[in-house]
């Protein structure tokens, strides 16, 4: 199954060093059941955007949460304001209805070779992401000003990379 992983750039690092990586909880996005019930049209390309958005805001939240830890958010000294998002094919992993239509937990830490791309923010996203970093929690709890300000960082579409391209992306951020 496809699923979306949402990480940070120091994430990525440690996919790309260690050639696999541990998402926070296991937590992934996917075309599930539940999601395709739960809107009345859209092929599958639709519905693994939908999936996507999840993992890009999911991502916001690894950001936010990476400041707060002082590490897992930082690279060379300096904030890395982009949201990242990693596509990957993975085997029956359990989908969590529960936690909202499109979650699913995997079963075992993400291996680069299961790795079919990775989703960056350019650079021009930065300032958007970082707005965003500081109101998601808001924007989660229906603060309508922090959705908007959410929605400038979620209007930019994440750049595309394929994996033998990644370990290149991370050396110029």
């Amino acid at each position: 199954m496809r699923v979306y992983v949402p990480a940070t750039v120091a994430m990525l690092r440690t996919l790309v060093a260690d050639g696999e990586f541990h998402p926070v909880s296991r937590t992934a996005f996917a075309v599930t059941p539940t999601l395709r019930e739960s809107y009345s049209s859209g092929d599958d390309e639709e519905l693994a955007e939908v999936a996507m958005n999840e993992a890009s805001r999911a991502s916001l939240r690894l950001v936010a949460a990476g400041l707060e830890d002082e590490q897992d958010g930082v690279v060379d000294g300096a904030v890395v304001f982009r949201r990242a998002v990693i596509a990957a094919d993975v085997e029956d992993p359990t989908l969590r209805p529960d936690l909202d239509d499109a979650v699913v937990r995997l079963k075992n830490p993400l291996l680069m070779s299961e790795v079919a791309s990775v989703h960056v923010d350019l650079e021009g996203a930065e300032s958007a992401v970082e707005k965003a970093v500081a109101v998601v929690d808001a924007a989660d709890m229906g603060d309508p000003d922090a959705e908007f300000v959410l929605g400038d960082a979620e209007d930019h579409s994440l750049a595309w990379y394929a994996t033998q391209e990644l370990p290149f992306l991370l050396e110029f951020l």
